[in-house]
């Protein structure tokens, strides 16, 4: 089937539908307004954070932080790294926890259209035809019988039970889109972050080549040494172990950097066996980006987990009016009509004296339950008070984050260029030393002293600045990624009004 002809197809299954659709729409309008039950009111963060005038850790220092997030632009970007830009494609692309995340959504839009169902009439027909003989008084008669109707009942929603019920399931279908947000900003956030651990283990690896490739030159000194009578056997054995010692450490980061590996893969939707990742120790590193975070009041908007939860309390209070509907009672229209016959042909089926009608209503509630109802009621509302204390907590977690990881960012830059100047000091230690050696005015010991140190202020400074990176990433989580409340699904308090008598396209088109 061509686009053209699956868009006329929708065109008139739309048209067909708006047609039934529009008496519903107006009863279950002018019914909206006798919902019971509290109106929906966003919990006010705790200590009112969203006037919060400026974090507590972010300072003087703030030009040196990661950039907030553009919405309009892959956050990822910022550490200009086109193999991370890649990467990424595929994950959005094939990870399987943002496939789940995408069937549940699918699926909390399928229930929004099941409540929205119960807006309309339910219409039921049957036919049925049958062939008998019959035998009265010695004579046999065969004859041909058949009956068919179109039965009807309606429930008009008097108290707002139904429109309780959509309004819930489109609060926790908005909740499920920012939850898909959320997963998809998690494994965007585990990508980047295990990338950038894999280049910091690059250099770690080339770090580790360098030095035993200099540890075994020492060896080699010392053994000469030895021979020359200069230098003694425990020289010699200093050497051996320090050489190994760095073999160990190189196996060490090899095996950390191969399960990162996994692990990336694994987020990419592959094996692990059908990915490799190349090392790049060549190229420089990603560096922070400088430009300063979003402000407090806007972190409400800009987490989908604190979207997410403050969407399920706004579902909570739907709730209660559901439970609170369930004390009046209910009211249902009936309607059927269809005819019964005996003879052959169509005419037999609409035949006048067979036709049969009949219209009704009925009025049903319980005056006694033990408070069954009422303890709906204190369930409910129990709900919405745990949900609406999972939000404030929720926002707290939040702000945690950001000011974790900006102190973080911050204290890692000054651990990062502290090491610096160490790693600078102690090569020239180092090179001092083994010349001295080499003279003879130096002990071994001095030159093992002196390479341990460089190496383990090299190590330091790399797992620095690993660390400030990581803490950039987690900030960059934490600030929401770029996403906003301007990405979930639209208010469907209107839907309430207007049925979508097309959701069901709209959503396939999606």
């Amino acid at each position: 089937m061509s686009i053209f002809q699956i868009q006329t197809a929708r065109r008139r299954r739309r048209g067909v539908s708006r047609l039934f659709a529009w008496p519903g729409l107006l009863i279950a309008g002018a019914l909206a307004g006798c919902a019971v039950g509290p109106d929906y009111v966003r919990p006010a963060p705790p200590d009112d954070a969203t006037n919060q005038a400026a974090f507590k850790e972010d300072g003087a220092w703030r030009t040196a932080m990661p950039s907030a997030p553009d919405p309009d632009q892959p956050w990822w970007r910022a550490y200009g790294d086109s193999r991370l830009d890649t990467l990424l494609e595929q994950a959005n692309a094939a990870n399987q926890t943002l496939a789940q995340a995408q069937a549940q959504y699918r699926a909390a839009q399928a229930l929004v259209q099941g409540a929205q169902a119960a807006y309309f009439p339910v219409v039921g027909a049957s036919a049925s035809a049958q062939r008998a003989r019959t035998v009265s008084g010695g004579r046999s008669t065969l004859g041909n019988g058949h009956a068919w109707s179109i039965n009807a009942s309606w429930e008009p929603d008097f108290w707002g039970s139904v429109s309780r019920g959509v309004e819930s399931a489109a609060d926790s279908a908005q909740a499920s889109a920012a939850d898909l947000a959320a997963a998809r900003l998690a494994v965007q956030a585990s990508v980047v972050n295990d990338y950038l651990q894999l280049r910091i283990l690059d250099r770690q690896q080339a770090l580790y080549a360098r030095t035993i490739e200099a540890y075994g030159k020492s060896l080699q000194l010392a053994q000469a040494q030895f021979r020359a009578g200069v230098a003694t056997q425990a020289d010699v054995s200093l050497a051996e172990s320090t050489l190994a010692a760095a073999q160990a450490q190189a196996i060490d980061v090899n095996l950390t950097r191969r399960q990162l590996e996994h692990a990336l893969a694994v987020l990419l939707g592959r094996t692990p066996s059908d990915f490799t990742l190349a090392a790049n120790d060549g190229a420089e590193l990603p560096t922070l980006p400088v430009v300063p975070p979003g402000l407090p009041s806007q972190l409400l908007e800009r987490r989908p987990d604190i979207a997410g939860a403050e969407r399920r309390v706004a579902a909570a209070n739907a709730q209660i009016g559901v439970a609170q509907a369930a004390f009046y009672p209910n009211l249902t229209l009936n309607a059927s009509g269809g005819n019964t016959g005996i003879g052959l042909g169509l005419a037999s089926w609409t035949a006048a004296p067979g036709k049969v009608w009949a219209l009704g209503l009925a009025l049903a509630g319980n005056i006694f339950d033990g408070g069954a109802r009422s303890a709906g009621v204190a369930r409910a509302r129990a709900s919405f008070d745990a949900a609406a204390a999972t939000y404030r907590q929720t926002v707290l977690n939040g702000f945690q984050e950001v000011e974790d990881n900006l102190a973080a960012v911050h204290a890692l830059r000054q651990e990062y260029d502290a090491d610096l100047r160490a790693v600078q000091a102690a090569r020239r230690a180092e090179r001092v030393t083994l010349s001295q050696y080499r003279a003879g005015t130096a002990t071994y010991t001095s030159v093992i002293t002196a390479q341990a140190l460089a190496l383990t202020n090299e190590r330091n400074s790399l797992q620095a600045q690993g660390r400030a990176l990581a803490s950039s990433v987690a900030l960059v989580k934490a600030l929401g990624g770029g996403w906003t409340t301007d990405r979930l699904p639209r208010d469907t308090a209107a839907s309430r009004q207007e049925i979508a008598a097309d959701s069901k396209d709209t959503h396939h088109e999606d």
